[in-house]
């Protein structure tokens, strides 16, 4: 097994905050209206469920499953639904809730998917965008913090299925990378 150090990019305090601040724009923006999140597994749940507690309106939730990394520390390209939704999206406000946007491959394919469903709003609501590693432009209405491109855990972010309850975002860092 690799050893590694982890590192803490953003403090629990940070992200606390900032997801207040999106909570609070969402509640601005659809004043009014209810709101469908939708997270994407695993990793979006931690924030999802933290998100939507500052939500100050009507809130229904569901979960899809979609892999495109397997073990690996980078994305793959290649797109699986693992798990859809349970409930039709026609009519509703659709807000996709995804932990991280990097090359974009896996959300740009699960954007238009979700569009041909015929929601009445279909937007994006990220934790962390690494746009240094953008490969598909995706519009993200909703971006917590914008990173460089490092690789990060905690807060529902894994390395291999480790580190997702980490109350804050880490870098892991591996031996030989300290200071790149």
């Amino acid at each position: 097994m690799l050893k590694h150090e982890v590192k803490v990019l953003l403090s629990e305090q940070e992200v606390d905050k900032r997801i207040q601040e999106i909570g609070d724009m969402i509640t601005k923006d659809f004043a009014g209206e209810t709101v469908h999140l939708v997270c994407v597994l695993k990793g979006g749940s931690f924030f999802m469920c933290e998100l939507a507690k500052r939500i100050n309106l009507p809130v229904s939730l569901d979960f899809m499953s979609v892999s495109s990394y397997g073990s690996d520390t980078k994305s793959s390209g290649v797109v699986k639904i693992v798990k859809d939704l349970d409930e039709p999206l026609q009519g509703k406000n659709v807000i996709v809730v995804e932990d991280i946007v990097d090359s974009g491959r896996t959300l740009s394919y699960l954007m238009e998917m979700l569009k041909d469903r015929k929601p009445k709003s279909l937007t994006l609501c990220t934790l962390l965008d690494k746009p240094d590693r953008r490969v598909i432009d995706v519009d993200v209405k909703y971006t917590g913090f914008t990173i460089p491109d490092v690789f990060v855990v905690g807060y529902g972010l894994d390395y291999d299925q480790l580190y997702r309850n980490l109350p804050y975002i880490g870098e892991v860092v591996f031996p030989g990378e300290e200071g790149k």
